[in-house]
Protein backbone atom coordinates (compact mmCIF):
# COMPACT_ATOMS: atom_id res chain seq x y z
CA UNK A 1 0.00 0.00 0.00
CA UNK A 2 1.28 3.27 -0.89
CA UNK A 3 1.29 6.03 1.67
CA UNK A 4 1.48 8.96 0.65
CA UNK A 5 -1.06 10.53 2.72
CA UNK A 6 0.01 8.87 5.50
CA UNK A 7 -1.12 10.50 8.71
CA UNK A 8 -3.01 13.13 7.26
CA UNK A 9 -6.42 13.97 8.36
CA UNK A 10 -8.97 14.21 5.13
CA UNK A 11 -12.68 15.91 4.96
CA UNK A 12 -14.47 15.25 1.73
CA UNK A 13 -17.39 16.66 0.75
CA UNK A 14 -20.24 14.62 -1.23
CA UNK A 15 -18.04 11.68 -0.73
CA UNK A 16 -21.04 9.09 -1.19
CA UNK A 17 -20.59 8.58 -4.99
CA UNK A 18 -18.98 9.41 -8.27
CA UNK A 19 -15.86 11.70 -7.86
CA UNK A 20 -16.57 12.66 -4.38
CA UNK A 21 -16.37 8.89 -3.69
CA UNK A 22 -13.04 8.28 -5.81
CA UNK A 23 -11.01 10.70 -3.81
CA UNK A 24 -12.40 9.28 -0.44
CA UNK A 25 -11.12 5.57 -1.24
CA UNK A 26 -8.03 6.82 -2.99
CA UNK A 27 -7.11 9.20 -0.27
CA UNK A 28 -7.33 6.09 2.21
CA UNK A 29 -5.88 4.02 0.18
CA UNK A 30 -2.59 6.06 0.91
CA UNK A 31 -3.11 6.25 4.70
CA UNK A 32 -5.20 9.08 5.01
CA UNK A 33 -8.11 9.18 7.70
CA UNK A 34 -11.04 10.62 6.22
CA UNK A 35 -13.94 12.12 7.19
CA UNK A 36 -16.31 10.79 4.43
CA UNK A 37 -19.70 13.50 4.28
CA UNK A 38 -22.58 13.71 2.48
CA UNK A 39 -26.43 13.41 2.69
CA UNK A 40 -27.39 9.75 2.50
CA UNK A 41 -26.03 7.42 5.79
CA UNK A 42 -26.65 4.43 4.10
CA UNK A 43 -24.29 5.41 1.15
CA UNK A 44 -21.87 6.67 3.35
CA UNK A 45 -21.71 3.56 5.54
CA UNK A 46 -21.64 1.83 2.00
CA UNK A 47 -18.33 3.92 1.61
CA UNK A 48 -16.65 3.48 5.10
CA UNK A 49 -17.28 -0.14 5.50
CA UNK A 50 -15.60 -0.41 1.86
CA UNK A 51 -13.10 1.66 3.12
CA UNK A 52 -12.52 -0.06 6.26
CA UNK A 53 -12.63 -3.77 4.88
CA UNK A 54 -9.39 -2.63 2.75
CA UNK A 55 -8.06 -1.70 5.35
CA UNK A 56 -8.17 2.01 5.34
CA UNK A 57 -9.29 4.50 8.32
CA UNK A 58 -12.87 6.19 7.75
CA UNK A 59 -15.79 7.85 9.35
CA UNK A 60 -19.40 9.03 8.15
CA UNK A 61 -20.05 12.54 8.95
CA UNK A 62 -23.44 13.99 7.91
CA UNK A 63 -24.15 16.91 5.88
CA UNK A 64 -27.05 19.00 3.89
CA UNK A 65 -24.25 21.80 2.65
CA UNK A 66 -27.27 24.02 2.29
CA UNK A 67 -25.52 27.17 2.14
CA UNK A 68 -25.98 28.55 5.58
CA UNK A 69 -22.47 29.26 7.20
CA UNK A 70 -24.36 27.35 9.84
CA UNK A 71 -24.25 24.18 8.23
CA UNK A 72 -20.95 24.12 6.61
CA UNK A 73 -19.44 25.19 10.26
CA UNK A 74 -21.32 22.39 11.77
CA UNK A 75 -19.67 20.12 9.14
CA UNK A 76 -16.13 21.37 10.08
CA UNK A 77 -16.19 20.75 13.87
CA UNK A 78 -17.64 17.69 13.73
CA UNK A 79 -14.83 16.47 10.87
CA UNK A 80 -12.09 17.64 13.29
CA UNK A 81 -14.14 15.93 16.12
CA UNK A 82 -13.92 12.82 14.42
CA UNK A 83 -10.98 12.99 12.93
CA UNK A 84 -8.87 13.78 16.01
CA UNK A 85 -9.46 17.44 15.74
CA UNK A 86 -7.67 18.88 12.97
CA UNK A 87 -8.27 19.05 9.33
CA UNK A 88 -5.19 18.48 7.02
CA UNK A 89 -7.18 18.56 4.18
CA UNK A 90 -10.53 19.46 2.94
CA UNK A 91 -12.12 19.05 -1.01
CA UNK A 92 -14.77 20.79 -1.43
CA UNK A 93 -16.60 18.41 -3.73
CA UNK A 94 -19.94 18.40 -3.29
CA UNK A 95 -22.34 20.25 -5.74
CA UNK A 96 -25.99 19.92 -7.84
CA UNK A 97 -25.63 20.41 -11.79
CA UNK A 98 -29.17 21.51 -13.15
CA UNK A 99 -28.81 21.97 -17.21
CA UNK A 100 -31.44 24.09 -18.02
CA UNK A 101 -31.45 26.80 -20.82
CA UNK A 102 -31.63 30.36 -18.74
CA UNK A 103 -34.51 31.01 -19.85
CA UNK A 104 -36.25 28.07 -18.23
CA UNK A 105 -34.09 28.58 -14.86
CA UNK A 106 -36.16 30.02 -11.91
CA UNK A 107 -35.07 32.56 -8.94
CA UNK A 108 -35.57 29.57 -6.40
CA UNK A 109 -32.82 27.25 -8.25
CA UNK A 110 -30.71 30.10 -9.03
CA UNK A 111 -30.43 30.53 -5.68
CA UNK A 112 -30.25 27.10 -4.32
CA UNK A 113 -27.44 26.25 -6.85
CA UNK A 114 -25.29 28.78 -5.89
CA UNK A 115 -26.29 28.44 -2.08
CA UNK A 116 -24.85 25.01 -2.36
CA UNK A 117 -22.14 25.05 -5.20
CA UNK A 118 -20.48 28.41 -4.31
CA UNK A 119 -21.92 29.37 -0.71
CA UNK A 120 -21.34 26.14 1.03
CA UNK A 121 -17.51 25.64 0.30
CA UNK A 122 -16.89 29.21 0.98
CA UNK A 123 -17.78 29.17 4.31
CA UNK A 124 -16.35 25.88 4.62
CA UNK A 125 -13.40 26.89 3.64
CA UNK A 126 -13.61 30.05 6.12
CA UNK A 127 -14.21 27.38 9.33
CA UNK A 128 -11.60 25.16 8.04
CA UNK A 129 -8.64 27.09 6.58
CA UNK A 130 -7.86 30.10 9.80
CA UNK A 131 -6.80 26.41 11.72
CA UNK A 132 -4.86 24.99 8.92
CA UNK A 133 -3.27 28.70 8.88
CA UNK A 134 -2.52 28.62 12.38
CA UNK A 135 -1.04 25.19 12.32
CA UNK A 136 1.04 26.45 9.10
CA UNK A 137 0.22 23.93 6.51
CA UNK A 138 -3.14 22.44 4.86
CA UNK A 139 -4.44 21.68 1.77
CA UNK A 140 -7.73 22.88 0.05
CA UNK A 141 -8.74 21.32 -3.25
CA UNK A 142 -11.75 22.78 -4.91
CA UNK A 143 -13.92 20.78 -7.77
CA UNK A 144 -14.32 23.46 -10.93
CA UNK A 145 -15.12 22.10 -14.22
CA UNK A 146 -14.28 21.69 -17.98
CA UNK A 147 -17.59 23.87 -18.46
CA UNK A 148 -16.37 26.50 -16.72
CA UNK A 149 -14.11 27.26 -20.00
CA UNK A 150 -15.14 26.05 -22.37
CA UNK A 151 -19.02 26.77 -22.87
CA UNK A 152 -21.75 24.89 -23.66
CA UNK A 153 -25.52 25.55 -24.86
CA UNK A 154 -27.11 24.47 -21.67
CA UNK A 155 -25.87 24.82 -18.19
CA UNK A 156 -25.36 28.42 -17.78
CA UNK A 157 -25.92 28.09 -14.29
CA UNK A 158 -23.83 25.57 -13.22
CA UNK A 159 -20.97 26.48 -15.31
CA UNK A 160 -21.32 30.03 -13.76
CA UNK A 161 -20.89 28.21 -10.26
CA UNK A 162 -17.35 26.39 -11.18
CA UNK A 163 -16.53 29.77 -12.87
CA UNK A 164 -16.63 31.12 -9.27
CA UNK A 165 -14.95 28.18 -7.86
CA UNK A 166 -11.89 28.43 -9.92
CA UNK A 167 -12.04 32.16 -9.05
CA UNK A 168 -12.11 31.47 -5.59
CA UNK A 169 -9.09 28.89 -5.86
CA UNK A 170 -6.99 31.73 -7.13
CA UNK A 171 -8.11 34.17 -3.91
CA UNK A 172 -7.65 31.94 -1.53
CA UNK A 173 -4.32 31.08 -2.62
CA UNK A 174 -3.12 34.45 -2.57
CA UNK A 175 -4.71 34.92 0.88
CA UNK A 176 -3.61 31.46 2.93
CA UNK A 177 -0.55 30.69 0.80
CA UNK A 178 1.72 32.97 2.62
CA UNK A 179 0.47 31.35 5.83
CA UNK A 180 1.20 27.37 4.75
CA UNK A 181 -2.08 26.23 3.34
CA UNK A 182 -1.70 25.52 -0.15
CA UNK A 183 -5.58 25.96 -2.14
CA UNK A 184 -5.59 24.25 -5.65
CA UNK A 185 -8.52 23.28 -8.16
CA UNK A 186 -9.38 20.51 -10.21
CA UNK A 187 -11.33 20.57 -13.50
CA UNK A 188 -12.75 17.50 -14.80
CA UNK A 189 -14.00 16.94 -17.71
CA UNK A 190 -16.36 14.42 -18.96
CA UNK A 191 -16.24 12.10 -16.14
CA UNK A 192 -18.99 9.40 -15.64
CA UNK A 193 -19.55 5.39 -15.36
CA UNK A 194 -22.05 4.79 -18.11
CA UNK A 195 -24.15 1.45 -17.32
CA UNK A 196 -21.85 -1.93 -18.61
CA UNK A 197 -23.08 -1.91 -22.39
CA UNK A 198 -24.86 1.69 -22.31
CA UNK A 199 -23.39 4.43 -25.02
CA UNK A 200 -23.43 7.41 -22.60
CA UNK A 201 -24.27 10.67 -24.78
CA UNK A 202 -20.79 12.29 -22.83
CA UNK A 203 -18.79 10.02 -25.25
CA UNK A 204 -20.09 12.37 -27.74
CA UNK A 205 -17.77 15.22 -26.47
CA UNK A 206 -15.01 13.09 -26.09
CA UNK A 207 -14.91 12.73 -29.63
CA UNK A 208 -11.82 14.02 -31.32
CA UNK A 209 -9.87 14.71 -28.05
CA UNK A 210 -6.47 12.84 -27.61
CA UNK A 211 -8.15 11.33 -25.52
CA UNK A 212 -10.24 10.06 -27.43
CA UNK A 213 -13.36 8.66 -24.25
CA UNK A 214 -14.82 9.74 -21.35
CA UNK A 215 -12.86 9.57 -18.19
CA UNK A 216 -13.33 7.37 -14.86
CA UNK A 217 -13.89 9.38 -11.47
CA UNK A 218 -10.14 7.59 -10.75
CA UNK A 219 -8.63 9.60 -12.55
CA UNK A 220 -9.70 12.82 -10.71
CA UNK A 221 -9.16 10.57 -7.72
CA UNK A 222 -5.83 10.69 -8.81
CA UNK A 223 -5.14 14.47 -9.59
CA UNK A 224 -6.68 15.21 -5.65
CA UNK A 225 -4.11 12.35 -4.36
CA UNK A 226 -1.16 14.36 -6.02
CA UNK A 227 -2.39 18.12 -5.09
CA UNK A 228 -3.08 16.89 -1.44
CA UNK A 229 0.42 15.21 -0.86
CA UNK A 230 3.94 16.84 0.01
CA UNK A 231 5.12 16.01 -3.94
CA UNK A 232 2.98 19.18 -5.11
CA UNK A 233 4.84 21.71 -2.24
CA UNK A 234 5.15 24.38 -4.97
CA UNK A 235 1.72 24.22 -6.55
CA UNK A 236 -0.78 27.14 -5.55
CA UNK A 237 -3.59 28.56 -6.97
CA UNK A 238 -3.42 26.23 -9.83
CA UNK A 239 -6.53 24.28 -11.75
CA UNK A 240 -5.63 20.98 -12.77
CA UNK A 241 -7.30 20.02 -16.34
CA UNK A 242 -7.77 16.24 -15.84
CA UNK A 243 -10.23 16.33 -18.97
CA UNK A 244 -8.54 14.20 -21.78
CA UNK A 245 -7.73 17.53 -23.71
CA UNK A 246 -10.80 18.63 -23.95
CA UNK A 247 -10.75 22.24 -23.50
CA UNK A 248 -7.17 22.62 -24.06
CA UNK A 249 -6.63 20.99 -27.15
CA UNK A 250 -8.21 21.83 -30.35
CA UNK A 251 -11.17 18.74 -30.73
CA UNK A 252 -11.26 17.61 -34.67
CA UNK A 253 -14.46 16.20 -35.41
CA UNK A 254 -14.70 12.63 -36.75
Amino acid sequence: MSTRLEGKAALVTGATSNIGRAIAEAFAAEGAHVAVSGRSAERGREVVDGIRARGGRADFVPADLDGSAAASQALAAEAAAVLGGRIDVLVNNAGIYPGDATAATDEKTFDLVYAVNVKAPFFLTAAVAPAMAEAGSGTIINLGSWIARLAVPVGALSSSTKGAMETLTRAWAAEFGPRGVRVNAISPGVVLTPEPGEVHPGEVMMQGTPAGRMGDPRAIADAAVYLAGDQAWFVHGTVLDVDGGRTGVAVIAA
